[in-house]
């Protein structure tokens, strides 16, 4: 799956105001699915699961599977954006801290002229309860957008695109974690040539050690079962 494939399928959901949520998948979350059922069910529910991480592209060669190459979720929504303005393409904005989503709205109107945001919300850092889920999705509903770009982080975001798929009219939902922080200038995105050579996840454990050592602890187990599998199909 690459970028123009994946906006091919992106744009035939929006003609025909279908409901398909998009998730990106790295080591940590592949990890994840394992461990908690609702995490797996949401990957096996997406319309399409993108390769985020350099892990994933990896194990695809170590296990002779085809693949394109990385789409990962800051670059993929960077390049949506762009993409959906000759459609009019309307975007709405939900997560991060109170005021990221706002920024980030501003900044991508400013580096892509034409860019139609349908609206902004950051939910409050607790369990919502019902009715607020219930006015959120009216909101939501009530601006009429063709893409919800979800910034909750793993597995968070995955499970609140399964839990509103049906409730929220919305033909496209995407998660897309840290590319909230990165595209509002929140947090600082590595420089292409680090983010070229699949070194991201260095450049953001030496930024963040405290809030990121125990995601990277997965790339070890994953790297294992990758071998296993591998070896396992070669018996």
């Amino acid at each position: 799956m690459d970028h123009e494939t994946a906006f091919a399928r992106i744009s035939e959901w929006i003609r025909r105001h279908q409901r398909h949520y998009v998730a990106v998948a790295n080591p940590h979350s592949v990890l994840l699915c394992r461990r908690d059922p609702d995490m797996g069910l949401a990957i096996r529910q997406a319309g399409l699961v993108l390769p985020d991480g350099v892990g994933i592209t990896l194990a695809a060669r170590m296990l002779g599977l085809p693949h394109r190459g990385r789409v990962t979720g800051p670059m993929f929504m960077l390049n949506a954006c762009d993409w959906g303005r000759q459609f009019g393409h309307r975007h709405f904005f939900y997560g991060g801290r109170p005021g990221v989503a706002d920024r980030l709205a501003g900044r991508l109107v400013q580096a892509f002229p034409g860019l139609q945001v349908a609206g902004t919300y950051c939910p409050p850092f607790r369990d919502m309860s019902d009715r607020e889920q219930e006015d959120t999705a009216s909101r939501m509903n009530a601006s009429r957008p063709d893409v919800v770009w979800v910034g909750l982080g793993a597995p968070k975001q995955e499970k609140w695109m399964l839990h509103n798929a049906s409730r929220i009219d919305v033909p496209v939902m995407v998660g897309v974690g840290a590319a909230f922080d990165f595209h509002s200038g929140n947090v600082r995105w590595a420089p292409a040539m680090i983010r070229h050579l699949g070194l991201e996840w260095a450049f953001r454990l030496l930024a963040e050690p405290k809030r990121l050592w125990r995601r990277n602890l997965d790339n070890f187990p994953f790297l294992m079962a990758v071998l296993k599998q591998r070896f396992r199909g070669q018996m």
